[in-house]
């Protein structure tokens, strides 16, 4: 009798601690994806686009459906700095020396949640890590789920909240803006 009233004691403690994930899946990346990031200076704008060919493996996706959001547990897109193309070799090695990217070489999206409605446009918070600094945005999403999902965005960001700091050219002549949109247009389809 012992026995079975310890038995029952650890089972009823290991329900009540151990968080159970509701569902999960892992998604792939199509090649006609695209991510840039864009920025201007104070003569000129630039963009440096990631080769979306750089990320080939399926991404894990573990989520929990709370009231009207979902929660994502893990939801991360890693992204190489050197897989960037800003043009050209010079303005390739400013942007990796603007991400500090001999100490820090990935920027890092995480997925936390989004608002579950049934329309197109959804609410999305991200945490963007960058340099080893992390900061989360609101970001309003367009979603369309045919036979893949495809999800549009932009995110803007001040890179002085990653404690970056916009490089300066020609004796300070040419200035970069702290300012710098991200957008993404991402088609994801589910693998089975």
């Amino acid at each position: 009798m012992k026995h079975i009233l310890y038995i029952m004691i650890v089972l009823t403690t290991l329900a009540f601690t151990t968080k159970v994930m509701v569902d999960n899946t892992s998604v792939l990346i199509t090649p006609d994806s695209e991510l840039v990031i864009k920025g201007t200076t104070n003569i000129n704008s630039f963009k440096c686009k990631f080769n979306i060919k750089e990320i080939n493996k399926p991404i894990p996706l573990y989520y929990n459906v709370v009231n009207d959001k979902i929660v994502f547990e893990r939801a991360r897109l890693v992204l190489d700095n050197e897989c960037f193309d800003c043009g050209n070799k010079g303005m390739n090695k400013d942007f990796m020396k603007l991400l500090k990217s001999d100490e820090y070489p990935e920027i890092e999206l995480q997925l936390k949640e989004v608002d579950k409605n049934n329309g197109s446009q959804i609410n999305a918070l991200l945490e963007l890590r960058i340099a080893g600094k992390s900061k989360s945005y609101h970001v309003p999403l367009l979603v369309k789920d045919k036979v893949d999902i495809f999800v549009s965005g932009t995110l803007k960001v001040d890179i002085t909240d990653f404690n970056l700091e916009a490089p300066k050219k020609a004796l300070g002549l040419i200035v970069v803006s702290d300012d710098v949109e991200i957008g993404f247009h991402l088609n994801f389809s589910e693998c089975k």
